[in-house]
């Protein structure tokens, strides 16, 4: 009798260990995980019932199955039905209305998703994400016309265009370029309109800009910008490094940069300077430059600019330079983004407009660098000065002195760098140097948008 009762009692304890054990193994083990999928849906409270809207799933066990309905209050459809779709942990589904479905005539749909999962969880049947919502059907595309525009744009210039936008889904809306820039426009005049500065790269062989209006729904309506493209050859220049060039002022801004601490060599302290900081300096000024505020533009007026009294021009914009040293040809490339401007030493520098200093310290080879905004994603820049008179915050008037010329950064004399810039692109200072280019090419197609807007 004991040992049947010592054999119960052992048998009840394996029981309980085993018990244990299979509980310990599901709430640990991946074969028994417990979260439902995670779905995420391209579409949010609109649908043009045209375009596919993506449901993306992820889930650690994988997928057993997916299905999604489309329901009105008179009819439902099953658009998708898949069991056992992807042992995958990630995959995307498209929904897409209907076959033989383009309309429907109620004004929204409900959309109903349920995704299981692979998990042996729940009497080994898994996890089961449900969701439903509401769509608004809208498949009018956005009105979109183009107003005014500039004539023509030149290869490393600027050019502007209004237009207006209507739409009462209203997305997005984009100036989308050949070369993948983007730039952005702000509401104009009164409500419905836009206007946006556009810029032609000096390095981008080619130029097109496209208008594009979204709305929420996913419908888009394209306009392309019609801009005549005028070429310009800008100056290609080989230079001959020097040894007093490479021991000297290389030597010199190799012991200041991080970028080439621990490089003994000339040659490549000179690549690292020239390319590499050159790199991180810049995208300073175009992170800084490509802000563009939301707020209305009603007028765009600037003054020709003209930072430096008497100053000549000693290094031209665009300038391509290719460098070489004792027979070794193309050691370094780089563009140079601005006019050079010199007069005396130390020549005092005045904004030609008024703006915001959003930037005022010093960038490297660019030196003591204060950057004004002067509206409409147009910004100024001066480099290499030796002092600055404002700070970031301050408010600079037309007319006010900012700095003096100098040698700070990579300049081997005093002398300006004088840089223009449109929404984070550099362009040819000259055109907004000349009151005529200005005239022509920018108020006098916001003075005719004007009339046409208030026509309307």
């Amino acid at each position: 009798m004991r040992r049947g009762r010592n054999n119960s009692g052992i048998m009840g304890w394996i029981g309980v260990v085993l018990v244990l054990s299979a509980l310990g193994f599901m709430g640990f083990s991946p074969l028994f995980e417990r979260d439902e999928p995670k779905v995420t849906v391209s579409q949010e409270g609109y649908w043009n019932f045209n375009d596919p809207i993506h449901v993306s799933v992820e889930d650690a066990s994988g997928l057993k199955s997916f299905k999604a309905t489309i329901a009105t209050p008179h009819d439902e459809w099953i658009v998708v039905d898949e069991n056992t779709p992807s042992a995958e942990t990630k995959k995307v589904f498209e929904v897409l209305p209907p076959k033989g479905v383009h309309r429907v005539e109620a004004t929204s749909v409900v959309l109903k998703i349920q995704v299981t999962d692979k998990s042996l969880w729940g009497f080994f049947m898994g996890n089961t994400y449900q969701q439903e919502m509401t769509l608004v059907i809208d498949q009018r595309r956005p009105v979109l016309s183009i107003i005014a525009n500039s004539y023509k744009i030149q290869k490393g210039g600027s050019a502007i265009v209004i237009f207006k936008a209507d739409d009462p889904h209203l997305q997005s809306l984009k100036i989308e370029t050949n070369f993948g820039k983007t730039f952005i426009a702000q509401p104009f005049m009164k409500q419905g309109y836009y206007a946006s500065l556009v810029a032609w790269p000096v390095q981008e062989a080619s130029f097109s800009a496209t208008v594009i209006a979204r709305d929420r729904a996913g419908n888009e309506t394209r306009n392309a910008v019609p801009l005549r493209l005028k070429d310009h050859r800008y100056r290609v220049s080989n230079i001959e490094l020097s040894d007093a060039f490479l021991d000297g002022k290389i030597a010199q801004l190799a012991n200041e940069y991080e970028q080439t601490a621990g490089v003994d060599d000339r040659l490549e302290q000179f690549r690292i300077i020239n390319e590499k900081v050159r790199a991180d300096n810049e995208k300073i000024i175009h992170d800084i430059t490509s802000k563009v505020s939301k707020n209305m533009i009603v007028d765009f007026a600037p003054e020709p600019f003209y930072p430096l009294v008497n100053g000549q021009k000693v290094a031209d914009f665009g300038d391509h330079r290719i460098y070489s040293y004792k027979g070794q040809e193309n050691i370094s490339q780089a563009y140079h983004m601005g006019l050079d401007l010199a007069s005396v030493a130390m020549g005092p520098i005045t904004s030609s407009n008024g703006g915001n200093v959003v930037f005022s310290q010093p960038n490297g080879i660019y030196g003591n660098l204060p950057i004004i905004d002067h509206g409409f994603g147009l910004y100024t820049l001066y480099g290499h000065c030796s002092e600055v008179h404002v700070q970031k915050g301050d408010i600079a008037a037309l007319g006010q002195q900012i700095a003096k010329t100098g040698l700070s950064g990579y300049a081997m004399g005093d002398h300006l760098h004088f840089g223009i810039l449109v929404q984070g692109i550099e362009v040819r200072p000259e055109e907004w140097m000349d009151t005529k280019w200005i005239y022509d090419n920018i108020t006098s197609v916001i003075e005719s948008a004007k009339v046409i807007i208030s026509q309307q």
